[in-house]
């Protein structure tokens, strides 16, 4: 069972490829059960932070919150399953934000519980950062929102319906307390971006009719689990090749463009129907698909295209583009990046464009930690998890889609209670992995027409 922790503690490049960690596995918390004194807040309207899942996406929006002008921030705590991730955060932040990091050895936990001790070393008005794969983030956020401490959580929030029906409840309940959330779809902070948006609902480029997303590139490849180690750290280690622990490549990846099809037309898609499967003689002995293909229905009846193809020496491609009445126009450009224009009609080429925004001078990233921070400090209302996890929803509903073979309403996905692995909370490292290798290394691929997950 999952030990309760009862600690309390002292004072309070691209981001999302800060870091990048290798090593062994240290899994077992050094630091359980041993108490720490609590100190009251420094007077200096400090926040602070407490950073749970130290890889790279958590460690580049620590550095995110301190590139903000808005106060004073430090990160005063730190949890991980794995030492090698732990450590590679802090010579990550040690360089250029050295005077930020008090985190002496006693305030580095190691874990399952590892999350409970580094949030009992906030108070109120500081900031956990959830940066842990979706598979445990309601639990953290659960915790947070408990110890009454606000949160930024990165994506993806749930690798199934019954996460994600935690996380609305967990945002409501911090709604309530008056807790702010702040959450890692960044491209709504984009300017650019809000400022295509703005035309859009001005009727520049008509009424919208088609959406078209691609994520192409080469993909990666899962080996045999060949035994040796622990199995389920081995896929808490590699959690884009399991559903249960990331969501899976397809959703890691896409969701920020799946959120920006939903934000372009200002609503739920009401249907998902796909098709996707596996390269020919593949050996990826991962879960996943190495090609997504999604049609999404609108209330209004208007479509959003959203493709994946994860296959070497083929076409790549990473944007997405919008169709009006009127004319289209570029949402979004490779790696995010705020390529954001309006053609003179439907013929998407640089010789068509008629508009681009001003540039943009803060970055989505930076953004959105400014409007995080800046709400805390303000005491201004900030939620952004009933959006999020939302946009997470109709990504799953995609996904769901492809894997069953079987067209999926928003009705149905909102009413499930699916997970893949339900005792997530209560894992130990002494715990069965969610899903096993078979016997030639390999792990259970979605069958169309025999697979659910809604």
């Amino acid at each position: 069972m999952k030990r309760e922790s009862r600690n309390k503690c002292s004072s309070k490049p691209s981001r999302r490829e800060f870091l990048a960690s290798s090593g062994k596995a240290v899994a077992a918390s050094a630091l359980a059960g041993v108490g720490l004194p609590w100190v009251h807040a420094a007077e200096d309207n400090t926040i602070r932070l407490a950073l749970i899942g130290c890889g790279g996406r958590g460690t580049g929006a620590v550095a995110d919150a301190f590139g903000s002008s808005s106060g004073p921030v430090k990160l005063v705590a730190m949890a991980d399953l794995f030492h090698y991730k732990l450590d590679g955060a802090i010579k990550a932040l040690s360089g250029k934000y050295a005077d930020r990091l008090d985190v002496p050895p006693e305030r580095r936990f190691l874990g399952f519980d590892g999350y409970q001790n580094a949030i009992h070393c906030l108070r109120p008005g500081d900031v956990a950062i959830l940066g842990t794969h979706a598979a445990f983030r309601a639990t953290h956020l659960e915790y947070a929102v408990e110890k009454g401490v606000n949160v930024f959580m990165e994506k993806s929030f749930a690798p199934d319906p019954g996460g994600v029906k935690r996380i609305l409840q967990a945002g409501e309940t911090a709604e309530k307390k008056n807790l702010k959330i702040g959450t890692g779809l960044m491209c709504r902070h984009s300017s650019a971006r809000q400022a295509l948006i703005q035309k859009i609902r001005d009727g520049v480029t008509g009424e919208i009719q088609l959406i078209r997303a691609y994520r192409m590139d080469s993909g990666a490849r899962l080996n045999p689990w060949k035994g040796g180690e622990n199995e389920l750290l081995w896929q808490i280690r590699n959690p884009y090749f399991f559903f249960w622990v990331s969501t899976g490549r397809f959703i890691d990846y896409m969701i920020h463009q799946i959120d920006e099809c939903c934000w372009i037309k200002d609503a739920w898609p009401v249907a998902a129907h796909g098709l996707g499967g596996r390269a020919p003689n593949s050996t990826d002995c991962s879960q996943n698909f190495d090609t997504y293909s999604i049609e999404y229905t609108f209330p209004d009846g208007a479509k959003a295209l959203v493709s994946g193809r994860f296959m070497p020496k083929c076409h790549d491609d990473f944007a997405t583009f919008v169709h009006g009445a009127k004319c289209a126009a570029q949402f979004s450009g490779n790696v995010h990046a705020p390529t954001v224009q309006i053609y003179r009609d439907q013929r998407i080429a640089n010789e068509h464009i008629v508009w681009r925004p001003q540039k943009e001078t803060v970055s989505p990233y930076q953004a959105e930690w400014n409007a995080l921070l800046a709400a805390i400090r303000n005491d201004r209302p900030h939620n952004e998890a009933k959006r999020s996890a939302r946009a997470n929803l109709a990504a799953i509903m995609g996904r769901a889609a492809v894997h069953s073979g079987k067209i999926i309403t928003w009705e149905a996905a909102m009413v499930s209670g699916f997970q893949f692995c339900p005792n997530v909370a209560g894992l130990t490292v002494d715990s069965p992995a969610p899903v096993r290798a078979d016997a030639q290394g390999r792990y259970p691929v979605p069958i169309p027409g025999a697979w659910s997950e809604i």
